[in-house]
Parts: C-alpha cells; structure tokens; sequence
C-alpha cells in the first residue's frame, strides 16, 4: 500500500530499543551502539519533517536506566550532551522546537545547560516538536502529577470533587502535547517499559525486531503504513467510526477525543 500522506500519526513516540545488542553483534562495545543509535536519530527526525508529522518523543533515558553499568550511563549522559551542542543549529534551520520531559534531578549539570540553551533557542518554532524524554518514567510522572495536585487541592487552588482525566493530565510533563497516536518500538521486544503510561492508553502499539542503529527511513515508513492499517475505535464499533475515504487524521483526533470524554472503553 501507499502512505496516505493525509492520515499521518499527529504524533509519534519511539521507544529506542538494540543499540547495546546492535553493538555486541558487531563485536563492539554499548558505547559504539549509542553513537551508532543516534545516527538513526537524525535520519528518523528528518523524515517526520519531511512527511509533516507535528510531534516526536523519543525514550532516550529512563529511570530505570541508572540501574547500568556506571561507564555506560556515563558515557551516555556526555554522548547526549555531545549531541545537543552539535545538532542545535540543525534543529534551529530545520525550526524544530526541543523540549525535554522528564525530572531534571539526577541529570548532569552539563546535559542541563545544554537542554536550556537548545529549549530557549528553539521555543518559538512549531513545525515540528522533538521532546526527549531523559530521566523518565511513567509511574513516576503520575505519582508525582498526584503529588502536585494534592497540593493545590490543600492551598485552596481546587478541589478534590474537580479532579477529572482532563485536570490531572495538566499536572504531567509535556501537558500541552497531545496523546501518541503511535508508538514504535525497536529491538525485538514485546513492553512500554514505563513509557508514557497515562499519554498511551489509546496509542496504536507498534513493534519490531529491527535494533535502533539499523531502524531508517523504510522501516519508519512501514511503521505508518501499519497505523494506517488499523481501524481506530476508541471504544466504539467499526459502524460508528466508519468516515468517507479521504479523512483526515484532525478527523480521527476528534473522535477520539469524543470517545475519551465519554468514558467509553
């Protein structure tokens, strides 16, 4: 099949899976896998420019990750601080916005300049949104969205009978990002491994055994062609979701927000 180039995800998020593995089959040591993986970065953000896709997250770093090896988190944390400082002024020529989620506790304050500098330089471009999420993790963001609701609720600034789906989402990084639509994941494995766990309830699940250093444009492309593939009900039948060939993925997004605010399973 074609790709419908009116029925792009809005927004993609990727789970970057193999660069470790990617780099023992070349009998080469993670830190070669990393550097290798963030090539495929750059290619895969040029294509969603090229395509017109609004929003990419990428799962650069978890919490769960400072569980490696001392070397290897080292050496990821200088690679992405390499990377921010070199890639900045393509992000400016191409008006990419960068943002980061996740918490800012943890990360080297040489990641953190970095990530300040690229986020001031490009806040005022909106062709297309990188967020990297770097020191993250779903149950933490939610328990920490929580935390900051009580908050509010115990000065005053709400009340616990107001909290709905829509309110608690302003309390999570990134608040102003719409829900993936689709999500990728690289290197074989079957999980979300803490990723984006409230933004994804809906998201069409994509996985391949294609490692991230060796994830291009084709396999991107392929990944579309299968969300475009799927009948996205959003708890209702294929009667009711059934629209003219020809709509738009605006067309989509607004029926499933019609779908969510319904409670609709």
């Amino acid at each position: 099949m074609e790709l419908d180039l009116e029925r792009l995800p809005r927004h993609v998020a990727i789970i970057m899976d193999g660069n470790g593995r990617w780099a023992k089959r070349k009998v080469r040591n993670r830190i070669f896998g990393h550097k290798k993986g963030a090539e495929s970065v750059r290619s895969i953000l040029a294509c969603c420019g090229e395509l017109g896709i609004h929003y990419l997250t990428l799962y650069v770093f978890s919490k769960e990750n400072w569980n490696r090896p001392q070397k290897e988190v080292k050496a990821l944390w200088e690679l992405l601080a390499k990377y921010l400082k070199s890639e900045l002024q393509e992000l400016i020529d191409k008006q990419i916005r960068l943002r980061h989620i996740g918490d800012d506790e943890g990360i080297p304050e040489s990641v953190l300049e970095q990530l300040d500098i690229a986020e001031h330089q490009t806040a005022h471009f909106d062709k297309l949104v990188l967020s990297l999420a770097l020191n993250y993790g779903g149950r933490q963001e939610i328990t920490r969205a929580a935390k900051l609701f009580l908050a509010d609720a115990m000065n005053g600034a709400c009340g616990a009978s107001q909290l709905s789906t829509e309110l608690f989402s302003r309390y999570l990084y990134g608040a102003d990002l719409p829900d993936p639509d689709l999500v990728i994941r690289t290197g074989g494995e079957i999980r979300v491994s803490n990723f984006l766990l409230w933004q994804i309830a809906y998201a069409e699940l994509y996985f391949t055994e294609v490692l991230w250093p060796d994830f291009g444009t084709a396999d991107l492309i392929e990944a579309l062609k299968e969300f475009q593939r799927r009948e996205r009900r959003f708890g209702r039948t294929s009667e009711q979701v059934r629209k003219p060939q020809g709509s738009s993925i605006e067309d989509e997004a607004a029926t499933r927000d019609i779908a969510l605010s319904g409670s609709t399973l």
